[in-house]
């Protein structure tokens, strides 16, 4: 093992990866000035969509009688389900515990209310920064939806951003939903056609611009269905090239594509059913191929795909891919495929990013991955050594800040 070979490479390595600030480069948090749309709190934590599946599979209490319960008693019931009537060993139910522990909590006595009153002391504010220099987060980037009327209000009335908070531009709506967003921008004053006829892809390009823009968002983004493909002609395919990525050229945005999620498999979960089916690597290559000026960034979320994907990033300098996306964020499959992406592109890769919609969720999320990081970073240092090749902390140090978040920055041109 690498650690009986080069203990004390190991040791700094661990140390490096444990102090490293990370850029977390996709989450689905909100900074603190959106006020209604923060999330946090052992409430919010225990009715993540997450357990509210994992619940599901161990009562037969009816999902309307669960739906139809306030946020309070929800949580009650999955902590009753989850957490007192069997071990909580799943990955998010250690998520939950491990936050409550990086918090200073103490669950062993299993007393919910108890848990409910430590939160009390906090302000969406003071519990953000406090979570931030819990998980060694020096900048957040959101998802950000200018089609949400309570986001949009936000936005327009003109807020004071948090410095560590980011935006990135979320355009499922417009490439997913195109005859009801149509709708939208011609009432905000954008002359656009749910034919995409006339005006409409300059308007579209309008529209991109104005909220790059006012969001100054770091990048554009899009969650497609597995069987999305391309080339192909279809009113997504069109948006997409003619409107969405030359406005990505003007504004200096690359294109983000996370790929492989199917919506509402079992509806009765509502946000809880959606899927995941492998995508089609062959379509992102051609649209790095057909756009060679344009840059990419693509996480998939079947782990079927991993391997081509990371070969489809061997062979194109303008796609960057990263992070271990909802279904594959559990341990045993971080570690294989960061140690496959690190064996294959090296330092071109941004092995993880928290996916948290909750805001507690930033400390377990970085707690639980930085040593799974370190450990295959360990091997690869020792095998490097072994070749006769030392690398000095000073090295160490800078490879882990680029894999933690500086070199995406780099892709993208924000560094």
């Amino acid at each position: 093992m690498s650690s009986e070979r080069h203990p004390t490479l190991c040791q700094v390595v661990h140390e490096v990866v444990e102090r490293t600030p990370v850029f977390d480069i996709h989450t689905h948090l909100f900074d603190p000035a959106f006020e209604s749309l923060v999330s946090w709190g052992i409430d919010e934590l225990l009715t993540y969509h997450y357990l509210i599946a994992e619940s599901f599979r161990t009562a037969e209490a009816p999902e309307d009688h669960f739906w139809g319960l306030n946020k309070q008693e929800k949580a009650d019931w999955i902590w009753k389900q989850l957490f007192l009537e069997r071990s909580p060993l799943s990955e998010a139910c250690r998520g939950v515990l491990t936050s409550l522990r990086l918090l200073g909590i103490d669950a062993k006595e299993r007393d919910l209310p108890a848990l409910r009153r430590h939160f009390a002391q906090w302000t969406p504010g003071t519990f953000t920064d406090r979570i931030l220099e819990i998980a060694k987060v020096r900048k957040v980037c959101m998802t950000n939806l200018p089609f949400d009327n309570e986001e949009r209000a936000y936005w327009e009335k003109g807020i004071s951003r948090h410095p560590s908070f980011v935006a990135a531009l979320r355009l499922d709506p417009l490439l997913l939903e195109w005859e009801k967003t149509a709708g939208q921008l011609h009432a905000w004053g954008y002359d656009v056609r749910a034919d995409l006829s006339g005006q409409t892809m300059g308007e579209v390009r309008r529209f991109l611009g104005d909220w790059c823009v006012r969001m100054d968002s770091q990048y554009c983004m899009v969650s497609l269905p597995p069987d999305w493909t391309c080339p192909a002609t279809n009113g997504t395919n069109r948006l997409l090239t003619e409107a969405v990525l030359p406005a990505a050229r003007e504004h200096g945005q690359a294109f983000a594509m996370m790929i492989g999620v199917r919506r509402g498999v079992n509806p009765l979960l509502r946000m809880a059913g959606d899927s995941l089916a492998p995508a089609d690597v062959p379509s992102v290559e051609a649209i790095c191929a057909a756009f060679p000026e344009n840059k990419f960034v693509c996480t998939m979320l079947a782990r079927e795909n991993q391997h081509a994907l990371c070969v489809a990033a061997r062979k194109f300098r303008n796609l960057h891919i990263f992070g271990c996306w909802w279904f594959l964020n559990n341990p045993s499959l971080i570690e294989e495929i960061t140690r496959m992406r690190i064996e294959m592109l090296g330092l071109g890769v941004t092995p993880q990013h928290s996916d948290c919609r909750v805001m507690d969720q930033l400390g377990y999320k970085w707690n639980h991955s930085r040593p799974i990081l370190a450990k295959v970073l360990s091997e690869k240092y020792s095998d490097l050594s072994d070749t006769g090749w030392h690398v000095t902390r000073a090295e160490i140090e800078r490879d882990v800040h680029s894999l933690l978040g500086g070199e995406f920055e780099r892709f993208i041109g924000r560094s």
